[in-house]
């Protein structure tokens, strides 16, 4: 299982990106690049699984820190 470094507001800005452009997809059916819009899938899944793997690479996290 991929480690969770996606937080709480970066998470839902994600999903709301990413509904927004696959709902562009659908709505605009006769764009040159409609295609263009599936490119959210990315940013819902990444925000679904609350894991980016750019994240992971670049050693970033908005995740809060656990109090010890």
């Amino acid at each position: 299982m991929l480690k969770k470094n996606v937080g709480g507001i970066d998470r839902v800005l994600r999903i709301v990106v990413g509904l927004a452009l696959l709902a562009g997809f659908f709505l605009n059916t006769e764009g040159a690049y409609r295609w263009a819009y599936l490119i959210g899938i990315v940013p819902l899944a990444t925000g679904l699984m609350s894991s980016c793997p750019l994240y992971s690479i670049l050693g970033l996290s908005t995740c809060p820190m656990k109090k010890v």
